[in-house]
């Protein structure tokens, strides 16, 4: 057994007798004090915590060898997909271990360019990061935004593409927004809130977003309100214009339920906005037009997708492709030939259909992995996508979508061999009876004994499919004869909306069902054992694996939830917890009550429970996911913890949720992921290097 020894005592927390009434139920909130960030005795704590997890890590040998085989792995040159602007390609490229990737343009994708935009001159140690961007149609303008420190806010600036210089537009106080361009380039569309308290900006709630227009060249306070519904102050907005210049398409959410309305505006004319579809009774993803004929990819009768054209004045849907099997996840038009993108057992196919829905046949692609891509106009006579897998870096593709043949634009060199992996998919049964997929990837030859050190990842939430993707720190895990293993559990979109629905609200503990029975089988079929298993997630995954661990701790011999939702019962009274009502419910309901009760982490911790070895991560700026969670957790599962497994807390300054997130902090929090599971797991003598 290793020796898990902490170097000092836990710090101690600030504790209050707070105790709230949840619909005639007391229950105690002893470290409330933890909800105020900036509180002497919350940095204090913070401090005290920071120094206790650095002493742990710094006291592990193979820290430093980890750090050092991530960053020999991330050091190769990167690209994005190419977006046509114009006569130009505008693409990503990272060299290797720069913060942030740079924004290049040139004549032919991954020819000789030049520099558009590099986030790395923004600030001095990569925290400020790229957002969206959007080009105006002739391909003159670029208008992006920014964000400091990986917060959800966002800076809009636009830039002259001939000559890389800034104009003097700059937009604050937008959040969950892209831009979206008229047709002639006199400005775009944007979403916005009004402008916070300066002391809450990190903690106000996010509601009553509007729909603005920018011109160019104009103050920001001079920008035209579009669209807004104070009745409804949870809705959010996002804005496309058609590729004709005629239509304003505005798609109205509800917090995070995909479900959504769709709105236009006729611009020619400047008429008001039209509810072209009301009712949120399914998703509605548009995808062209020809003139007042809309398509629209869509759940309308069809919980894993179909694709439907609708009139303006005469709004029911006709049929183009049918549901399948597999879940349509996004379609693309180009001309009158729709690029089809599909989920089959959470890995991509891709399919070419007409306009009128006859088969064209597949897209080849190289093996069980990930497409993405595939935008544009639809007067392109290309697109572009990526492919990568577990074991293979993405690899960036041009494609006729008039012939379905794929050419390889820019593949990376990595300084390991694939082929000396395998990922394979099997399936499993949940407690009640569900086949679920999970991917494990591992080394070639690596034993079935229970021996394995195995990293059980999810998240199972939001309607967000798992699907392969390559990183250097899973890599690194590889490399020691570590599994990998992903399930595509209840709760995400892996099947469609029925797949989704089955892991929310009262039924939400079908996911952490889902993540158990996937711990056992592992075990029961010698692919790792208890000793050797971690679970790991992020966000609504750090609430999977902190309803887990207290659920099942004898199950696990770590665990990792990571910027989790892990106070159910007062997530929705910060930043935009209250979006995430779609998925779990509110505490506030008296039917939803009892079972967030039941499940929710902070509040299931039993004292004198041994608990697996814990580290919880999270991040001084973030706005989504609030830190007060992973604060109260960790100082509860402290108090908690009745075993020998430390509990310990690492907290990232100048960092947020994780969008944005410089090179630099991600190989440091990567390396010290593994070298705590190193310990813990007692996998002192494993190899660093292949």
């Amino acid at each position: 057994m290793p020796d898990l020894t902490l170097p000092t005592a836990y710090p101690p927390a600030p504790l209050a007798d707070t105790v709230d009434s949840y619909h005639g139920v007391a229950v105690p909130d002893p470290y409330r004090g933890l909800e105020d960030l900036d509180s002497p005795e919350t940095r204090a704590w913070i401090e005290a915590e920071v120094a206790l997890t650095e002493r742990f890590l710094e006291a592990i040998p193979e820290r430093a060898a980890i750090r050092q085989r991530l960053t020999e792995l991330w050091n190769y040159e990167r690209f994005g997909i190419p977006t046509c602007v114009g006569d130009a390609y505008v693409f990503a490229k990272n060299a290797g271990l720069q913060n942030q990737s740079v924004l290049y343009v040139a004549a032919t994708p991954g020819g000789p360019a030049r520099v558009l935009i590099d986030p790395n001159t923004l600030s001095s140690d990569g925290t400020v990061a790229l957002g969206s961007v959007s080009f105006s149609d002739d391909g003159s303008l670029m208008a992006y935004s920014t964000s400091a420190s990986g917060s959800d806010w966002l800076e809009w600036h636009v830039r002259d593409i001939a000559t890389g210089a800034d104009r003097p537009d700059q937009l604050h106080w937008s959040k969950f927004s892209g831009a979206a361009w008229t047709v002639d380039g006199r400005g775009f569309y944007y979403s916005r809130y009004a402008e916070p308290d300066p002391a809450q900006q990190f903690k106000d709630e996010n509601y009553n977003q509007t729909l603005c227009f920018h011109a160019l060249g104009t103050p920001q306070s001079d920008d035209v309100l579009v669209y807004a519904r104070p009745d409804h102050p949870d809705w959010n907005f996002s804005a496309m214009t058609s590729e004709d210049g005629r239509w304003l398409i505005i798609s109205a959410s509800q917090g995070t339920d995909p479900n959504n309305r769709v709105f236009i505006q006729d611009l020619r004319d400047g008429s008001g906005v039209v509810e072209l579809l009301p009712d949120a009774d399914a998703s509605y993803d548009y995808i062209g037009n020809d003139d007042t004929t809309f398509y629209f990819r869509t759940s309308l009768d069809a919980p894993r997708g179909r694709v439907i054209k609708l009139e303006r004045d005469d709004r029911a849907p006709v049929e183009i492709v049918a549901q399948s099997g597999d879940l349509l996840e996004s379609a693309a038009l180009f001309g009158d030939i729709l690029l089809l993108e599909y989920l089959h057992d959470a890995h991509s196919v891709v399919r070419r259909v007409t306009l009128a829905g006859a088969p064209l046949g597949d897209v080849a692609l190289p093996g069980l992995g990930t497409a993405s891509g595939f935008g544009g106009k639809r007067r392109a006579t290309e697109t572009f996508y990526s492919y990568a897998s577990y074991t293979q870096p993405s690899s960036i593709y041009r494609l006729d979508p008039s012939t379905g043949e794929s050419s390889l634009v820019f593949a990376p060199t990595v300084h390991f061999d694939p082929s000396d992996y395998v990922s394979e998919q099997i399936f499993y049964t949940s407690k009640d009876g569900t086949r679920v997929p999970m991917i494990v990837t591992s080394k070639k030859g690596v034993a079935r004994d229970g021996s394995a050190p195995t990293v059980l990842y999810g998240y199972g939430g939001f309607n967000i499919s798992l699907t392969p993707s390559f990183s250097p720190a899973i890599l690194v895990w590889l490399e020691r004869g570590g599994l990998w293993a992903v399930p595509s559990l209840r709760g995400g979109g892996e099947y469609g909306d029925e797949w989704h629905l089955a892991g929310t609200k009262e039924r939400k503990q079908n996911v952490f069902d889902d993540f158990i029975a996937a711990a056992e089988y592992l075990i029961a079929h010698e692919y790792t054992s208890t000793p050797k298993l971690a679970i790991f997630g992020g966000s609504n995954g750090g609430l999977l694996v902190g309803a887990c661990m207290t659920q099942r701790p004898e199950l696990f011999a770590a665990a990792i939830p990571a910027v989790g939702v892990l106070d159910m019962l007062r997530f929705q009274k910060f930043t935009i917890g209250w979006a995430w009502t779609s998925d779990y419910g509110s505490a506030d309901d008296a039917d939803a009550f009892p079972y967030l009760y039941a499940y929710s982490p902070l509040h299931n911790l039993k004292p004198g429970t041994h608990y697996p070895a814990t580290m919880i991560e999270t991040a001084d700026h973030d706005d989504r996911v609030y830190p007060a969670h992973s604060f109260k957790f960790a100082a509860a599962l402290q108090a908690a913890q009745g075993g020998p497994a430390p509990v310990l807390i690492r907290i990232e300054t100048k960092a947020g949720h994780g969008a944005g997130k410089p090179t630099a902090k991600v190989i440091a929090e990567a390396a010290d992921r593994y070298a705590f599971l190193i310990k813990v797991l007692g996998e002192s003598g494993a190899e660093t290097t292949a």
